[in-house]
């Protein structure tokens, strides 16, 4: 489990650069910069900048010229790594999707007793979606504008996350840890809370609410209406 969010904060830093190091990787058709060092940190500038504009503006009101502007990379650099905002939205989506779900899982499974392991799961997705708002907040509010194949990816990936929810909670019911309650539902609904956090979150600054005050809280939830 994180012990703290500044700890998670470090090493989800670290993490970040080694997905767009896979990201590298996987799309050696398409990038045509061979040096991984420099390809890597310049996949990291780009997805930034994409984010911070999208999110400022809308993705769709965002020109690759915009992009190049804000990451500081010619137009003609740009195009080494993307040939369209297609392929920038498969590179996002992909970035966002490897790194929720490994993270997940890297702080979730090492944690053997559910309540214990059910706690891991609220406070590793509210400390993502507090570093990677931008990245949560666009995947949310562009799923209708994108592309087919980026849209069953994303709704099989959002399903992916909440079973590592219901999984938990079935486990937990199989232990005689948790009450005999619907886990499919259950999990549906803890997700929602999840999504508040970074939906609404000026709701939350406006109450003095911290990310550890929400985990805290949802913990309280679950606990009240789970336990055996």
């Amino acid at each position: 489990m994180a012990e703290d969010y500044e700890s998670f904060k470090l090493d989800l830093s670290l993490s970040k650069t080694e997905i767009c190091r896979e990201l590298f990787r996987e799309n050696a058709n398409l990038i045509r910069i061979k040096k991984e060092h420099v390809a890597v940190g310049n996949l990291v500038r780009i997805i930034d900048s994409t984010l911070r504009l999208a999110n400022g503006g809308g993705f769709q009101a965002m020109s690759l010229r915009d992009l190049s502007a804000d990451c500081g990379m010619s137009l003609g650099g740009l195009y080494a790594y993307i040939r369209n905002k297609d392929d920038l939205i498969h590179l996002i989506q992909r970035h966002g999707f490897k790194l929720t779900q490994r993270t997940m899982l890297r702080y979730t499974e090492p944690v053997a007793e559910p309540r214990e392991r059910l706690f891991a799961a609220i406070r590793t997705h509210l400390y993502l979606s507090e570093l990677m708002r931008a990245w949560f907040y666009f995947s949310y509010m562009e799923a209708k504008n994108l592309p087919q194949q980026e849209k069953r990816e994303a709704v099989a990936a959002e399903l992916a996350i909440e079973n590592i929810l219901y999984d938990i909670i079935e486990q937990g019911i199989a232990a005689g840890r948790f009450r005999d309650v619907n886990a499919r539902l259950s999990a549906s609904v803890l997700k929602a809370m999840l999504q508040d956090w970074y939906l609404k979150r000026g709701k939350y600054r406006r109450q003095n609410v911290d990310v550890d005050t929400y985990a805290q809280m949802l913990r309280e939830m679950m606990d009240r209406y789970i336990l055996a």
